[in-house]
């Protein structure tokens, strides 16, 4: 799971007991279907596209829970979807359950679709290295597991070398390396309904509350011209 904090004030060990009491109720309580598979199949490049304007471009990001990330990037002008998923594994259509027990070599992510015209990619990248902590291996403030790994997928060779660029400027910033994976796009599988726009449908669910809006704070406080 991941973190929100507000008004309350809680010592470390017992926020972080209950962060550990709220990652059991949503492993142990999501929802899947008869089979235990998830039914959202990995979608064709027609598919992903559709219902998005031509010149819309894609980047798959990672960095924590996906919950997280995709509240934070929905909130960007010229984002014009922001999906919460799996990718970078290898095993086909994954369900929460099995990525997250392990196994399956996914991380949770967000593929983003945007306009170039509207934002950068260079941009985009500025946000994600505003919204994590790209130095924590396989970590994320109490998200532990190679799930919650910090991850970029590139789907051109140019997109490669700007993401690595955008690494060796954001760098600067941190007293330790950053750890993020940069790997070819290889597939993206869509997760569960009940993940999607978790945040804005949970906002006062006590993760939203004290992990995710925190962040929402920092990030557009950063943000602000």
């Amino acid at each position: 799971m991941n973190v929100c904090a507000h008004p309350f004030r809680f010592s470390r060990s017992t926020l972080r007991a209950f962060l550990l009491l709220l990652a059991g109720v949503a492993f142990f309580g999501a929802p899947q279907d008869s089979t235990g598979q998830n039914m959202s199949a990995n979608p064709t490049t027609l598919e992903r596209t559709a219902d998005l304007p031509e010149g819309t471009a894609f980047i798959t990001v990672g960095g924590g829970c996906f919950w997280c990330v995709e509240a934070v990037f929905v909130r960007i002008e010229g984002i014009l979807r922001s999906t919460s998923g799996f990718a970078g594994g290898h095993v086909a259509n994954p369900t929460y359950r099995q990525v997250v027990s392990g196994g399956t070599g996914h991380a949770e992510v967000v593929q983003l679709a945007y306009d170039p015209a509207v934002i950068s990619l260079e941009t985009i990248l500025e946000v994600f290295w505003l919204a994590h902590d790209p130095t924590t291996l396989n970590r994320q403030g109490p998200d532990v597991g190679e799930h919650y790994r910090s991850i970029i997928l590139y789907e051109s060779e140019s997109e490669k070398s700007l993401i690595a660029e955008s690494i060796r400027r954001a760098q600067g910033r941190f007293a330790n390396p950053i750890v993020t994976e940069v790997k070819a796009f290889d597939g993206f599988y869509p997760a569960e309904a009940y993940h999607q726009d978790y945040f804005d449908r949970n906002p006062s669910q006590p993760y939203c509350r004290f992990v995710i809006a925190p962040k929402l704070e920092k990030v557009g406080a950063k943000l602000k011209p």
